[in-house]
């Protein structure tokens, strides 16, 4: 197996810099749009071998050097007992928001290997396919309780905000129970086969520095720490749009810390001391014209030659509308200029 993902997760000195993107099994590829064409969205995440085929189409097609597994990170938020409808042009959509204390008493926190055996089969599928690593993941506490109270996606994120500063007993007792459920489903995807894994916190970057610290940090590092009590695989932490959050971001106990494009990727594995990173090139960059877009990756991956360890990805997830062959381009020129045999 390529384990050179691996290694830079541990710290480790690699022979080249590896390169995954987040998103990468998605739409912007035809092969995932004929597979998905087949079924509803949640249909494919709940069909271990569509999810599994389109897991392994980019990293057959581009050479990555992970692959990360096919899901969604409000699975297992639809496992609590929760109605969970996604809709073209308006995202996730839970119908009946979690703001009262009768609707968090009335969330349970699920037995993994019951209620989601659909995305552990597809670890043991992907395990005895790929000659690279595989990534799982779920989201941070934080983030999927946006979407709880919210009831889908948000721009001002009102009722979260609302809820934390005007109720605080019920977000926090909210966050207990999300956070018992994501960090029982992250243990079974180690125990299933996953060899890292990855929290998301998309949203917390609208968070004050105060309010991260109070409202989300802790849930993160009681994750961290339940994982490090039943797993050694490495755990990658991604706190979207979260430049000032990095004092406290280095504490949670992550060996990898994620970053968008917002913060240059030398000051970020300056801010990180110890931990490997991983980042973080803007997604939209992946339309520059191929030269320029080749001198971006190599300023990249020069201003990262004292990181710990390092992991090129994007900043954020690859766009629908991300033209294939951008992606091919990008793969190559960071496998190319970081010297990979």
């Amino acid at each position: 197996m390529n384990d050179t993902f691996l290694q830079a997760c541990r710290g480790e000195r690699t022979a080249y810099t590896p390169v995954w993107f987040m998103r990468q099994a998605g739409r912007y590829l035809p092969q995932y749009q004929k597979v998905r064409g087949q079924v509803s969205f949640l249909e494919l995440c709940k069909t271990p071998e569509l999810a599994t085929e389109v897991t392994l189409q980019p990293v057959d097609l581009f050479g990555f050097d992970a692959a990360i597994l096919f899901s969604d990170i409000l699975i297992p938020m639809e496992a609590m007992r929760l109605s969970l409808e996604f809709h073209e042009g308006r995202g996730p959509i839970f119908a009946d928001p979690v703001r009262s204390q009768k609707a968090v008493d009335d969330l349970v926190v699920p037995v993994p290997e019951e209620a989601v055996p659909f995305v552990l089969e597809t670890i043991r599928l992907l395990r005895r396919e790929l000659r690279v690593p595989l990534i799982g993941f779920a989201g941070a506490p934080f983030t999927l309780a946006t979407y709880l109270i919210e009831g889908g996606s948000s721009k001002v994120f009102l009722n979260t905000k609302k809820m934390m500063f005007r109720e605080p007993r019920l977000y926090h007792n909210l966050m207990a129970k999300i956070t018992a459920c994501t960090s029982a489903y992250l243990q079974a995807q180690a125990r299933a086969g996953a060899q890292a894994l990855q929290l998301f916190d998309s949203w917390v970057g609208i968070l004050a520095p105060c309010d991260y610290e109070e409202f989300a940090l802790p849930y993160v590092r009681s994750i961290i720490t339940d994982l490090r009590a039943t797993t050694d695989v490495p755990i990658i932490y991604f706190a979207n749009n979260g430049a000032t959050l990095t004092r406290m971001t280095t504490t949670v106990g992550a060996d990898v810390l994620g970053f968008d494009w917002r913060l240059p990727i030398g000051e970020a594995a300056a801010r990180s001391g110890r931990h490997a990173v991983q980042g973080n090139l803007d997604p939209l960059a992946l339309f520059l014209p191929k030269e320029r877009l080749e001198e971006r990756i190599h300023a990249m991956l020069t201003d990262a030659r004292d990181a710990r360890g390092y992991i090129f990805n994007l900043g954020h997830g690859i766009l629908p509308e991300t033209p294939p062959e951008q992606v091919r381009i990008a793969v190559e020129a960071v496998h190319r200029f970081s010297g990979k045999p």
